[in-house]
C-alpha cells in the first residue's frame, strides 16, 4: 500500500529528531564557556550554531507531528513526547533571540537550563516510544527476568489453548510492536477483540483459514523481506509455535477453549506435549561450518521459493543457506532435485510433512554441509536413511513420524558429529534404547513413550441407522 504524502514527510522524523539534540547541547556548552575569557568562543559561532539547532528542532516538530498521524504509537506518549518537543523548539527560540540581542542576563541562563532539561525530557519520551518504557533499565535486569515467562502448564489437555499456548508466542514475539504501548500498522494484538479487528490493512487472522490469515503469510515472507514478521532483527517464531498458531486459527481461533476441547492432528500431539514436559523442549540448534562458503545461485534461490520454499540465511551477513518445506506440502522426490544448485550453502533443511520417500534422500545425501535434517511424517524407510551416511557433518537429525526402525538407525554410527535423534512416532520402541545409545554414545536420543489423553476428538463416531 503506497503512503500518503504526509506519512511520508512524517517518516523523516526519526532522521531529523537527532539533529536538534546534538547542535542545541553545543549551542548551550559554548554559550556556558563563552563566560570564560580563556576559551575565547566566538559570538557568530553560538550564533549560527544555534540558528542551525533551532531551525532543525522545528523541522522535527513538523515531521513528528505528522508521524503521530499514523497511530502507530501509544497516544498519552506521543501526546507528552509532542508538547515537550514543542517545548525546545519554543525554548531554543527564546534562547537563540536572546543570544541574539547579546542579553547574557539571568533570563538567559535560566531559558539555557530549561532548553536543557526539555531536550532530555523529550529525548527520554521519545526513547520511550520506540524501545519501550524500560528502555534505560532493561540491560541492568537478568535476560530471564526481561522476557515473558510462559507459565508452568501440568496438564496440557487442561490448558487454555489462547491464553496458555497462544498468547505466550505472541508476548514474546509480537507484543514489542503490537501492544498497548505501540501499534505498528495501527494493529493491537494484546487484546483479543482487537486482534481479531486486525490493523491498518483489515484483519489478519480469518478463523479456520491459517493458510488465507495475513498473520500466517507474513511469519512465512522469507525474513530479509520487508514485510516478513517479526522484523529480521527481532526474535522470530520457530517451527513448532508456527504449528501451533497454524493449529489454532484452523481450529476457529477460539479465546475460552480448552486444548482437549479442539481436534488434534497426530503431527501436533509432540508439539502439544512439549509445552507440558521439559524432556521436549527445543535444543539448541545446529551450529553451522566455520569454513566461509561463496554466495548460493540466485536463479536456484528464486526457483526453490517459487517452489513455495522458504529460503533465508542462516544468521545475518552468512552465506549459509535454510530451506523449509513447510509451505510446500506436495512435494515430490524430483522437485528436491533443485536444492542442488545450493548443496555447499545449505546448513539447515526441513523436509517435514511432505509427500517425499527413499528416492529423496539420493538428492540430500549430497549436501555434505548439512547440520541439521528434519524428515518428520515423510514416507521414508531404513533402506533409504542407507543413503544419509555420507552426511558426516550432521549434528540434529529428527524422524519423527516415520516408519524407520532401531535396525534403520544404527546404519548411522558412522555419523560422528551427531548430537540429538528424535525417534518418537516410528518403529522404536522403549526396548531398543540401550542398542541405540551404544551406537550414538554423545548423541541425546528421544523416542517418545509419553502418555497422551485419549480424547473424542481423535475418532469419528459412527452411529447405526436405527430400524423402525
Amino acid at each position: 500500500m503506497l503512503l500518503t504524502v504526509t506519512e511520508f514527510i512524517g517518516r523523516f522524523h526519526p532522521v531529523l529528531v537527532h539533529l536538534p539534540i546534538g547542535i542545541l547541547l553545543i549551542g548551550i556548552l559554548l554559550q556556558w564557556l563563552s563566560a570564560y575569557p580563556k576559551y575565547n568562543v566566538s559570538e557568530p559561532v553560538i550564533k549560527i550554531v544555534l540558528l542551525i539547532g533551532t531551525f532543525s528542532a522545528i523541522l522535527s516538530c513538523i515531521t513528528g507531528f505528522l508521524l503521530s498521524g499514523s497511530g502507530d504509537y501509544d497516544d498519552d506518549l506521543v501526546s507528552w513526547h509532542m508538547w515537550m518537543g514543542i517545548g525546545v523548539a519554543a525554548a531554543s527560540l527564546l534562547f537563540m533571540q536572546r543570544i541574539l540581542v547579546k542579553k547574557n542576563d539571568m533570563v538567559t541562563k535560566a531559558t539555557s537550563i530549561s532548553l536543557l532539561m526539555l531536550i532530555i525530557l523529550t529525548g527520554h519520551l521519545g526513547g520511550s516510544l520506540t524501545h519501550g518504557s524500560d528502555y534505560l533499565t532493561a540491560s541492568l535486569e537478568p535476560i530471564s527476568d526481561t522476557l515473558p515467562k510462559r507459565k508452568p502448564i501440568a496438564n496440557i489437555q487442561e490448558a487454555n489453548v489462547y491464553n496458555d499456548v497462544i498468547q505466550p508466542v505472541l508476548q514474546t514475539k509480537c507484543y514489542s510492536c503490537h501492544s498497548a504501548r505501540r501499534q505498528k500498522g495501527g494493529l493491537r494484538m494484546d487484546d483479543p477483540q482487537l486482534l481479531m479487528k486486525g490493523g491498518k490493512d483489515g484483519e489478519i487472522i480469518l478463523a479456520g483459514k491459517s493458510d488465507q490469515s495475513e498473520m500466517v503469510k507474513r511469519l512465512l515472507l522469507p525474513r530479509e523481506d520487508e514485510h516478513h514478521m517479526p522484523p529480521k532483527a527481532k526474535p522470530q517464531v520457530n517451527e513448532r509455535e508456527l504449528a501451533l498458531i497454524h493449529w489454532w486459527i484452523d481450529q476457529g481461533a477460539d479465546f475460552t477453549k480448552k486444548v482437549k476441547d479442539l481436534p488434534q492432528p497426530e503431527k501436533l500431539k509432540p508439539v502439544l506435549l512439549a509445552l507440558q514436559s521439559n524432556h521436549l523442549q527445543p535444543k539448541a540448534p545446529a551450529t553451522v561450518p566455520a569454513a566461509s562458503v561463496e554466495k548460493g545461485d540466485e536463479n536456484a534461490i528464486r526457483a526453490l521459493r517459487e517452489a513455495g520454499v522458504v529460503v533465508v540465511p542462516v544468521a545475518q551477513e552468512s552465506n549459509y543457506l535454510q530451506a523449509n518445506f513447510v509451505t510446500a506440502p506436495n512435494l515430490t522426490d524430483e522437485q528436491v532435485n533443485l536444492l542442488l544448485p545450493l548443496k555447499k550453502q545449505l546448513v539447515w533443511l526441513k523436509l517435514s510433512d511432505t509427500k517425499i520417500s527413499d528416492k529423496a534422500l539420493a538428492t540430500i545425501s549430497g549436501c555434505t554441509n548439512l547440520t541439521l535434517l528434519y524428515l518428520n511424517n515423510t514416507a521414508i524407510t531404513d533402506k533409504g536413511l542407507a543413503l544419509l551416511n555420507g552426511l558426516h557433518n550432521l549434528q540434529v537429525l529428527s524422524l519423527v513420524g516415520t516408519k524407520v526402525t532401531a535396525a534403520g538407525v544404527s546404519q548411522l554410527d558412522s555419523l560422528k558429529k551427531l548430537q540429538s535423534l528424535y525417534l518418537y512416532g516410528t518403529g522404536i520402541g522403549k526396548e531398543d534404547t540401550a542398542l541405540l545409545r551404544k551406537r550414538f554414545s554423545k548423541a541425546l536420543i528421544d523416542i517418545g513413550g509419553y502418555s497422551i489423553p485419549f480424547l473424542e476428538s481423535d475418532t469419528t463416531r459412527l452411529s447405526k441407522p436405527q430400524v423402525k
